[in-house]
């Protein structure tokens, strides 16, 4: 045995293997995206974290407030107008740079993705596209309440639009990111080509 040959060994593979540090991670790791379960997990954490804070305000406590009122109700109260007031600096300060920014990556993301046919970049496209939106629609909600100050009732009536609003779009995005998931998984084929 040559000491080529054992430096070869104890660098990760025999004689010709050919195998580096990059290739067993990607070995390893499935950069299906559509294919690997993460992926799967983390749209279905995004979707129920998104619809759970309704503009910075955790659902139950929205829920909470409006059924037992007093200092719950206040307290929605003073974290909806908080949320509302740094959403609208943010938009007002960098508003033009973040939608810029953010355009750029859509348009990068969906040229990679559904022109060069890369499915890691086809996955990031449809988690942040219909996030994108939710962003939006909360900025939306935001200039409404700011606007409007509604009071309880009237606030919580808002708040539970809003959600159902972001509720949709999860369901149309999920569904939509399944159909195509499985378009690629049977087009693929199981394993990979």
């Amino acid at each position: 045995m040559s000491v080529r040959d054992g430096r070869s060994r104890a660098e990760g593979g025999s004689k010709g293997s050919g195998l580096n540090l990059a290739e067993t991670i990607f070995e390893v790791i499935d950069m299906r995206s559509f294919s690997n379960l993460w992926f799967w997990i983390a749209l279905a954490v995004l979707w129920s974290t998104a619809s759970h804070w309704v503009l910075g305000v955790p659902w139950d406590m929205i829920n909470r407030a409006r059924r037992r009122g007093g200092p719950v109700s206040d307290d929605v109260a003073q974290l909806v107008r908080i949320y509302s007031d740094r959403l609208i600096y943010v938009a007002e300060v960098s508003g033009l740079v973040m939608t810029v920014a953010v355009s750029f990556v859509l348009t990068v993301l969906l040229i990679m993705g559904f022109l060069y046919g890369m499915e890691f970049a086809q996955a990031l496209f449809l988690l942040a596209l219909p996030m994108t939106c939710v962003g939006l629609l909360s900025m939306r909600a935001a200039f409404r309440i700011r606007a409007e100050a509604p009071e309880a009732e009237e606030l919580y009536r808002q708040l539970g639009r809003h959600r159902m609003k972001v509720q949709a779009i999860g369901m149309l995005s999920i569904f939509l990111t399944t159909m195509w998931g499985m378009y690629q998984n049977f087009s693929i084929g199981p394993l990979g080509g």
